[in-house]
C-alpha cells in the first residue's frame, strides 16, 4: 500500500469515527466522574478555564442538535489535530543540502 493511500484512508477512518461514532458514545459519565459522584466530592469540581469555548464538553456552540454538535466537534478536532501535527512535521522535517542553500 502506498503511503499516500494509507494516510488518506487513515484520515477518512478518523473522520468517520469522530463524526458518526460519536453518535453512539455513552451519555454516562466517565470513570473518574462516576467515582467522584459516588464518593461525594463531585460537586466540589471547578469549571475548566475553557468551559465557555466553542467546543467545550464535546459539543459545538450554536448547534441545537446534541448529536450533530458532538459529531461536528469531533470532525473539527480531527482536522485541527491534522493541521497542527502536519505543521510541526513540516517545521522539523529533514532538508536536503539543496533545500538548505535556498
Amino acid at each position: 500500500m502506498r503511503t499516500r493511500t494509507f494516510v488518506i484512508t487513515g484520515l477518512l477512518v478518523a473522520l468517520l469515527v469522530a463524526g458518526f461514532g460519536s453518535y453512539y458514545a455513552s451519555s454516562h459519565p466517565d470513570g473518574l466522574q462516576y467515582v467522584a459522584d459516588r464518593t461525594g466530592f463531585g460537586d466540589s469540581a471547578k469549571d475548566s478555564p475553557t468551559s465557555d469555548s466553542p467546543f467545550a464538553n464535546y459539543d459545538t456552540a450554536g448547534v441545537d442538535d446534541e448529536r450533530l454538535g458532538g459529531g461536528l466537534a469531533g470532525v473539527i478536532g480531527v482536522l485541527l489535530t491534522l493541521v497542527i501535527a502536519g505543521g510541526v512535521a513540516y517545521a522539523v522535517r529533514r532538508r536536503t543540502p539543496a533545500e538548505a542553500e535556498h
